[in-house]
């Protein structure tokens, strides 16, 4: 996405060493930032860490900002390498093919198959501490390469494409990832998920 007319202007003042203007683009942002480093870090001590270095580092790098993609695109990105450098050490087990989330595996119609739900609308289910611990866990086995662009799509609102612009992926890798992962947190849930009345369906 292209950068705004008014914040294109910020951005040109706060290159020129305007502080106040810096702290605008900061404030637009701060509390999207800090709550993608909540879902992401293992704890809000991390989470926080996170948040301070993303801003310092955009303080810093004021100057690379090209102005390619919008100023909350760059700072993501800034997060992210953050967190990737944070936790990148950690191995989780690859998903499984994506047949493998299917009703119907390998052709066996008679084996049982546990009824999945789609995850059509995650905010919604964010309102239940319960819901949300079991979600935080399903999302935290998910690796790093799916949980990210999940996140980015469903929790930070960006648009697929936005997505694939922040995390320098192709819409294509991009659609795969986020469907790769809706596909395992369904998988997941779907045991705790049928004894609610979540009124979703699978599309």
């Amino acid at each position: 996405m292209a950068i705004k007319t008014d914040e294109k202007e910020l951005v040109k003042q706060a290159k020129a060493g305007d502080f106040k203007s810096f702290t605008k683009l900061i404030e637009n942002y701060q509390q999207k930032i800090f709550g993608f480093a909540l879902k992401m870090a293992k704890n809000r001590e991390d989470a926080e860490d996170i948040f301070q270095e993303t801003f310092l580092k955009a303080v810093d790098n004021i100057q690379k900002f090209r102005g390619d993609a919008s100023f909350g695109t760059w700072l993501y990105r800034i997060a992210i390498n953050i967190i990737r450098a944070k936790y990148g050490r950690e191995n989780k087990k690859e998903l499984l093919p994506l047949e493998d989330y299917l009703p119907i595996k390998h052709g066996d119609h008679s084996a049982h198959v546990p009824q999945l739900f789609d995850w059509n609308d995650p905010l919604s289910k964010l309102t239940n501490d319960e819901i949300n611990t079991k979600i935080k866990a399903a999302l935290s086995e998910l690796p790093q390469k799916y949980q990210l662009p999940f996140l980015l799509r469903y929790t930070q609102e960006l648009s697929v494409q936005e997505v694939a612009d922040t995390l320098k992926l192709s819409l294509a890798a991009t659609k795969s990832r986020i469907l790769r992962a809706r596909m395992a947190m369904r998988s997941s849930l779907s045991g705790y998920l049928s004894g609610e009345d979540t009124n979703v369906t699978l599309s």
